[in-house]
Order: structure tokens, then sequence, then C-alpha cells
């Protein structure tokens, strides 16, 4: 194992306990647990095992592995950005709800 995938792997351990740390306080769901240990898992088990995610990408007919986790990852970060996006405009939505009440409020008064 060279030095870069134990830092790696390190790291993704690392941000894996953190996930679980949330869980155990009730922080996240078990669902939200469950994509974080997927996503963080599969990239530690990438990190250690980088022949294997080429046998996996040529079975699903992609060159490299590494082009693999390179599409894995930005159809990821766009679903994490829709999501993000659907949070905020959900804030967005009860803050103009709440503004709209003090306003009517403070004009009753």
């Amino acid at each position: 194992m060279i030095i870069v995938q134990i830092l790696l792997a390190a790291f993704l351990f690392f941000a894996l306990s953190r996930v679980f740390l949330r869980l155990r306080d009730h922080k996240i769901k078990s669902a939200e647990f469950g994509f974080w240990g997927l996503l963080f898992g599969s990239a530690i088990f990438g990190v250690i095992f980088p022949s294997e995610t080429t046998n996996l990408a040529r079975l699903l007919g992609i060159g490299r592995g590494v082009d693999l986790i390179v599409y894995a990852s930005i159809v990821t970060l766009f679903y994490l950005m829709f999501r993000a996006y659907v949070l905020m405009e959900d804030i967005r939505h009860e803050i103009t709800e709440l503004v709209r009440k003090i306003a009517l409020e403070k004009k009753s008064k």
C-alpha cells in the first residue's frame, strides 16, 4: 500500500466515524447514515483495492476504474446539489411566510 492510499483511507475512516457519531447523537437519520456510509465505504474499498474498481468499470463498459469513480462522483455531486437547492427553497418559503405573519401581526397592533 502506498502512502497516498494510507492517507486517503485514514481520512475516509475518520469521515465515516464522524457519520457514525452523528447517527449515535441522533443528528442524522438511519437513511442518511446509510447513504454516507455507503459513499465512504465505497471510497474506502476503492482506495484499498483500486484494481477492483477497474474490474467493475470494465463490467459496466467503462475503460478505467478512475473513469467510473469520476462519473459516479459527478452524479453524486449533482444529486447533493439538487438536495441542497430543494432545502434552500423550502427555507426561503418558510422565511417568507414568517415575515408575512410578523408583518400582519405588527400591523394589527
